[in-house]
């Protein structure tokens, strides 16, 4: 309901009681101020705030330039120990990678610690001296920008998802407190005359990657020290954190992965022929290019955006999906 609206409500409510009386809320600004300061569960909600910092035009200077952007999310880590102590998971969660095999030999995949990924991340555990030992915790992340209400001004939000991936699949989908909101980024607008500026694309780009970075930052030492947290089933152990897969949709797959929009986030297979045999993208391979080549040669030969500082590569996070995934990118490139 618009603000407007509430202190027509919270005035004809005033009007209807006695002189001596008056209605719990002074207007929408202190209805919304009361509900800001409730204490949701144990982990309180931060902000922060980011601003174009770049040069502005000598004439007409933008709105996006000089508009700040709240963003809003609560200690991941936090989250994801809570999760870890949650005793209705005890009998649902993996302590450590495994692989299932059918009785003919035919190995199978479930969840996610019976993928590849989490058997390679346990085996550098194991390697360090510093985290032998350790139980790998990987967290799969996702968002999903959602516009709750045209009719009320296009009211877009940004939820930022995290999920701990130890636990079953059907746990997940049960909506059994397995998976929590940790954030809400911050949607950059425009005039339509600025939707091809590419100051505000890099600058979008930027606001989500920099988002991503500052909420996820609480996470970076339980990734390389291992902490000791309470399990559902009661014991004590030694963990460490990982950054998994992320969950999204194809625009967002191409924000998060910097990559030029018609080209795979995942694969270096070119635009025009995405049935090409071609090698996976990986971080060492896009910094040797930024090192080497020209941006535009880039963004034409290669379908990466350069020259932005990716939350992929600070935490090292997987942009892993299900076996196949590529191949259904490509697809829907080729039908788009």
């Amino acid at each position: 309901m618009p603000g407007m609206q509430i202190n027509t409500l919270l005035d004809l409510w005033a009007a209807s009681l006695p002189e001596d009386l008056n209605p719990p809320f002074v207007n929408h600004s202190d209805l919304y101020q009361t509900i800001d300061n409730i204490a949701v569960g144990d982990i309180p909600w931060r902000h922060f705030d980011i601003t174009y910092s770049g040069p502005l035009p000598a004439d007409k200077v933008p709105p996006w330039m000089t508009t700040g952007y709240e963003i809003w999310y609560r200690d991941p880590r936090m989250v994801i120990r809570n999760q870890l102590n949650n005793p209705d998971f005890k009998n649902e969660i993996d302590y450590a990678p495994l692989q299932d095999f059918e009785p003919g030999g035919q190995r199978t995949w479930s969840n996610l610690m019976s993928g590849n990924w989490a058997w390679q991340q346990a085996d550098k555990i194991a390697e360090d001296p510093a985290t032998h030992g350790g139980t790998f915790v990987p967290i799969i992340l996702g968002s999903d920008k959602t516009t709750v209400s045209v009719a009320t001004g296009q009211n877009d939000y940004y939820p930022l998802y995290a999920s701990l991936g130890n636990v079953h699949n059907n746990v997940r989908r049960a909506h059994r407190n397995a998976v929590s909101i940790i954030g809400f980024l911050s949607v950059a607008k425009m005039d339509r005359q600025y939707t091809n500026d590419p100051r505000f694309r890099t600058f979008r780009r930027d606001l989500f990657h920099t988002s991503l970075r500052t909420i996820l930052e609480p996470l970076r030492q339980g990734m390389t020290i291992p902490e000791v947290t309470r399990c559902p089933d009661g014991h004590y152990r030694r963990v460490i954190y990982g950054i998994g897969p992320y969950i999204a949709d194809y625009p967002e797959q191409v924000l998060l992965a910097c990559t030029v929009q018609g080209w795979c986030p995942r694969c270096l297979a070119p635009r025009d022929n995405l049935d090409a045999d071609a090698r996976q993208r990986s971080h060492e391979h896009t910094t040797l290019l930024m090192g080497n080549l020209e941006e535009k040669v880039i963004w034409d030969r290669y379908g990466v955006v350069s020259g932005i500082m990716v939350c992929q590569s600070a935490f090292n996070l997987v942009f892993r999906n299900l076996t196949g995934m590529s191949a259904a990118i490509h697809r829907i490139l080729s039908t788009g």
